[in-house]
């Protein structure tokens, strides 16, 4: 199997060789499915983008009985001690101090410009306990926001694996291994023993699609793995790698680190950052409260209203095919979903002088039938129902088709919640 970065450094330049991407606990078990032989780094880990030649299988999976992922790389860090809830309310837009035990919080946090480091989500393990995950390596961060509180900051990246069960039967999976419903709501928290191995389970995921994710020790991984593909068996669980996630959190409506916004720290330039507010995440911000990182800018901002806004486009299907029509070609998209930024520009004067925004991710919706995107746009177009004009290249050509700003998520069963 040929490894992405396996070339190696070219010969006479000096150039320092690329660290490979880190096989996951679970390698053992992807590898030999992954008959595409497409792989990505996923945060320094090596990961399946697509099990088969093309994801939407595994797509359909998820949408219609339930899927298995690999979720290890994600950041994991654990926050203990006396003033773990008081730091955590200090570093993030939330008040993670209401937050219970065995609860789970989505939540964003910025600089002290109320800029957008990353989001991610807090879980309450109980007592003084608590777990971070993050898109970006945060430990650094982390370490230096907490030096006037009493904690202990851990990296478990690697020494915890995390597996998401997603779709519509994931419950049934979980009920035969468990013997006894899950018992979790929404973003809930428990302790289970899965085939005599300790796990934590939260009712989470990246998919907009009722799910859960599993959190095991990295030596236990692959007995874990073994029992849910034993169990899926008769709920036609499928193995779906990271196209396939891709066009889920696209019908989701979710905002990605990297591709929708850049973490404030890796921006060149202050106009490639963005606020809570501009990625429409304003009910991750509790103003009224003690002061926390940010807080002062993120309160001007909201008492004058965000430059821009972050929403769904629907592009007009017909005018796209009658666009391609002009040339005598079928209309055509993409089979997996698209993360290169497109320009969306007003509906009186269509142009560059008028762009209005860009749109920084979509994919076309099998189950919906509708060709979708993220945008982040003037807050003055950002209004539900507002037409605009969405770039497309048909033969090398530049060209425009109608959208409509729509509402997120694009899909929400209601089956996600209950």
């Amino acid at each position: 199997m040929h490894l992405p970065g396996a070339l190696g450094p070219l010969p006479g330049h000096g150039y320092k060789e690329a660290p490979m991407p880190v096989p996951s606990p679970f390698h053992e078990r992807t590898a030999p499915l992954c008959s595409s032989g497409l792989w990505k780094d996923w945060a320094g880990w090596l990961a399946v983008r697509s099990f088969d030649d093309h994801p939407e299988p595994e797509y359909f999976a998820v949408r219609t009985a339930c899927g298995l992922l690999d979720v290890t790389p994600l950041f994991k860090y654990r926050v203990r001690g006396p003033g773990a809830a008081a730091f955590l309310a200090w570093v993030m837009t939330r008040d993670i101090r209401r937050l219970r035990p065995g609860r789970v919080a989505y939540c964003t946090w910025t600089d002290r410009h109320g800029k957008m480091l990353d989001d991610g989500t807090v879980m309450h393990l109980g007592g003084d306990q608590y777990r971070v995950t993050a898109a970006d390596p945060a430990f650094a961060w982390l370490a230096r926001s907490a030096r006037r509180f009493p904690v202990e900051i851990e990296d478990e990246t690697e020494a915890l694996a995390a597996l998401a069960l997603q779709g519509p039967r994931s419950r049934e999976v979980l009920e035969h291994l468990l013997q006894e419903d899950p018992g979790l709501r929404f973003f809930g928290h428990r302790r289970a023993v899965l085939g005599g191995v300790e796990v934590e389970i939260t009712r989470t995921g990246y998919t907009g699609d009722l799910g859960y994710e599993i959190w095991i020790p990295r030596e236990r991984a692959l007995e874990v793995w073994d029992r849910i593909v034993e169990a899926g068996r008769l709920h036609a669980l499928k193995p779906f790698g990271l196209d396939a996630l891709d066009v889920l959190r696209v019908e989701a409506g979710f905002v990605m680190n990297g591709v929708d916004y850049w973490s404030a720290e890796h921006c060149l330039i202050e106009r490639q950052k963005s606020t809570p507010f501009e990625l429409s995440l304003d009910w991750t911000v509790q103003l009224d409260r003690e002061p926390f990182q940010g807080q002062a800018a993120l309160r001007a901002e909201k008492e004058r209203g965000p430059r821009l806004r972050f929403v769904g486009l629907d592009i007009d299907w017909e005018a796209l095919e009658a666009l391609y029509d002009e040339y005598g070609l079928p209309a055509a998209l993409p089979g997996r979903a698209w993360r290169d930024p497109r320009p969306v520009y007003g509906a009186r004067r269509p142009g560059r002088r008028n762009q209005v925004g860009r749109a920084t991710s979509g994919a076309w919706s099998p189950i919906l039938k509708r060709n979708l995107a993220l945008a982040t746009l003037e807050a003055a177009h950002a209004r539900p129902g507002t037409r605009l004009w969405f770039e497309v290249t048909v033969e090398y050509e530049r060209r425009l088709v109608p959208c409509t700003v729509v509402e997120t998520p694009f899909f929400d069963p209601e089956r996600k919640r209950t």
